[in-house]
C-alpha cells in the first residue's frame, strides 16, 4: 500500500483456500469447457488489471504443489498465460509470501523470531526446504525473519486500529479522541507473544466498542457527537457526549 500509493494495489490470498489440485484454476482461470470458465483468474486478471501491485501469498506452505508451479513460471519468467491464452505480466509485481515454517522446531513462529534466534538463517531454510523445492528458492530474492512484536510495536497497532474506529464513527457523525494513555493500557492489557494482535482486536471490541455501544443505547433519546477514550483509575474509560 505504502510502496504504490493505494491499499488497492495489496492483493491477499489466502494459501489454505488453495490446498486441492483443481484450485489452480482459481488463479490462473478454468480452461475451455470446464466450470468457472466464464469466470476470470483470481490472480491474473487482478494484476492485468493493475499491473504495479503487491502480492501476498498468505501461508505458502498450504498450497497445493500444481499452485507452486503457477508461482515458479512467474518467479522464473515473470509472466504467465491464463485459461483464456492471454499472456500476464508480473514485472512490475511485488511477490511476498508468509510462512509458519519451524514454528514447531524454533518455538517461535519463522518471520516472527526473536531477536536471539534471528540470525538462525539455517533452521529457517531448512523449515522452507520441506515443502519448497529447491528451483522454487533458488528464484526467491530474500528470505526475512522478523523479531517478535514488543510492547512498542503494539502500542503503534493500537493506534491503528483505534483509528480505524475512529474512521467508522466519524461516518456516522461521532468524533472519537484518546489518549496516548489509553493506546499504551490498551497495549499493556492485550500483550501475547503466542497470539500476536489478534488479542487487541478482542480487548477493542470488548472493552472500547462494546461499552460505547452501551452508552449509545442508553442515552438514546439525544444525539452522541463525540466520544472519547481515557485511563482513569488504572482502568480504561470511555465516555460519550
Amino acid at each position: 500500500a505504502d510502496l504504490f500509493d493505494s491499499p488497492e494495489t495489496l492483493i491477499r490470498l489466502d494459501m489454505s483456500e488453495f490446498m486441492e489440485k483443481h484450485s489452480v484454476s482459481r488463479i490462473i482461470g478454468a480452461p475451455p469447457g470446464y466450470v468457472g470458465y466464464d469466470e476470470a483468474g483470481q490472480l491474473t486478471e487482478k494484476i492485468r488489471r493493475r499491473p504495479y501491485s503487491v502480492v501476498l501469498f498468505d501461508e505458502i506452505e498450504k498450497a497445493h504443489p500444481d499452485v507452486l508451479n503457477v508461482l515458479l513460471q512467474i518467479l522464473d519468467d515473470g509472466r504467465i498465460t491464463d485459461a483464456r491464452g492471454k499472456t500476464v505480466n508480473f514485472e512490475n509485481t511485488v511477490l511476498v509470501m508468509t510462512t509458519n515454517a519451524g514454528s514447531d522446531k524454533a518455538g517461535a513462529l519463522a518471520g516472527f523470531l526473536t531477536e536471539e534466534r534471528s540470525g538462525n538463517d539455517a533452521r529457517t531454510e531448512k523449515a522452507l526446504a520441506t515443502f519448497l523445492r529447491p528451483e522454487f528458492l533458488n528464484r526467491v530474492d530474500e528470505v526475512i525473519t522478523f523479531r517478535s512484536l514488543d510492547e512498542a510495536d503494539f502500542t503503534r497497532i493500537a493506534g491503528i486500529m483505534m483509528g480505524e474506529l475512529k474512521t467508522a464513527l466519524e461516518e456516522k457523525g461521532i468524533s472519537l479522541s484518546y489518549s496516548d494513555e489509553a493506546l499504551s493500557h490498551i497495549a499493556q492489557n492485550s500483550y501475547s507473544y503466542k497470539f500476536g494482535a489478534r488479542n487487541m482486536r478482542r480487548y477493542i471490541q470488548t472493552h472500547v466498542e462494546d461499552a460505547l455501544a452501551e452508552k449509545i443505547i442508553a442515552d438514546y433519546n439525544r444525539s452522541i457527537t463525540h466520544a472519547s477514550v481515557t485511563v482513569k483509575d488504572g482502568e480504561l474509560s470511555v465516555n460519550a457526549l
